[in-house]
């Protein structure tokens, strides 16, 4: 009788591309996926009393701020929308992207135990991150559609095709911060200081993003700069098509797309690179 060959469930090996996600394997552990982003939810908050409604909280007096310092007093233009809804729809996608990009940015610093005890792809956690903002972008959305459906119904916005797109700028929105967070996540398990340059940056980044104020503002070579600025193109194709105004043209949206792509390959690859010794310098 002849013994039958052992399979191997699981091969861990160190050659592999550098550029391969490994989206299948983190397929297989899309359950835990599932966990992690559950417990990202009910720690979030708990102990706070008012819970989730602080997903609706936080954009709203944001939006009251931005609107009395840059709509009141700055006297910002917003190409003729309502200002409300201008400021609403910044800060909702920026809130979006900001916690993506932060925190994936400090993915291996933040989870360096759980990496040390037992394997699973690496690149569960930034999906993870990436994915607990979604659900916290979609609240966020449902009080711009409110906002929006409002001004809609009163004939102050004339929304067009471009509308359409929406799935696809936030997935674009997803994949920049995760490219750019898997860069930073790299480089912080070496170099800690650049988490709080990070923080800092991404804060100047905002105002130089179209969030406060429409690109059409812009002059010169500040407009030529903005224009490669990946946000750009996201941030005003967006108004554009739930709004009806902005300066907006696809080619501003195809050059946003293909710094994205570019910047998730040099993610993918440093990622890839540092996740097999990070443990050695965390």
């Amino acid at each position: 009788m002849t013994e039958k060959k052992q399979e191997w469930t699981e091969v861990i090996a160190s050659q592999h591309s550098l550029f391969d996600l490994k989206l299948k394997e983190v397929w297989r552990y899309k359950d835990l996926v599932y966990m992690f982003v559950k417990r990202d939810f009910v720690s979030g908050f708990k102990q706070t009393i008012l819970g989730p409604l602080w997903f609706f909280i936080n954009p709203i007096l944001t939006t009251i701020v931005y609107l009395v310092v840059f709509g009141k007093i700055a006297g910002l233009s917003t190409d003729g929308v309502p200002k409300i809804l201008f400021y609403l729809v910044g800060v909702t996608l920026w809130n979006y992207f900001s916690s993506c990009l932060l925190g994936t940015s400090n993915v291996f610093t933040a989870n360096a135990n759980i990496f040390g005890k037992v394997y699973f792809p690496r690149l569960v956690m930034p999906i993870t991150i990436v994915i607990s903002n979604l659900m916290k972008f979609g609240v966020q959305f449902a009080l711009f559609l409110v906002a929006w459906i409002f001004y809609f119904s009163k004939g102050e916005i004339q929304p067009n095709i471009w509308i359409l797109a929406t799935p696809f700028l936030i997935f674009l929105m997803a994949i920049f911060a995760l490219g750019m967070g898997m860069i930073f996540s790299a480089l912080t398990t070496k170099y800690r200081d650049l988490q709080m340059l990070l923080s800092f940056g991404v804060s100047l980044l905002m105002y130089a993003t179209p969030v406060i104020y429409p690109l059409s503002a812009l002059g010169g070579i500040f407009k030529k700069i903005a224009i490669y600025n990946p946000l750009t193109g996201i941030f005003e194709c967006f108004k554009y098509g739930w709004l009806g105004s902005g300066d907006f043209s696809p080619m501003i949206l195809a050059i946003s797309t293909g710094i994205i792509l570019i910047l998730l390959a040099i993610g993918t690859l440093i990622f890839n690179k540092v996740e097999k010794s990070f443990m050695d310098t965390v």
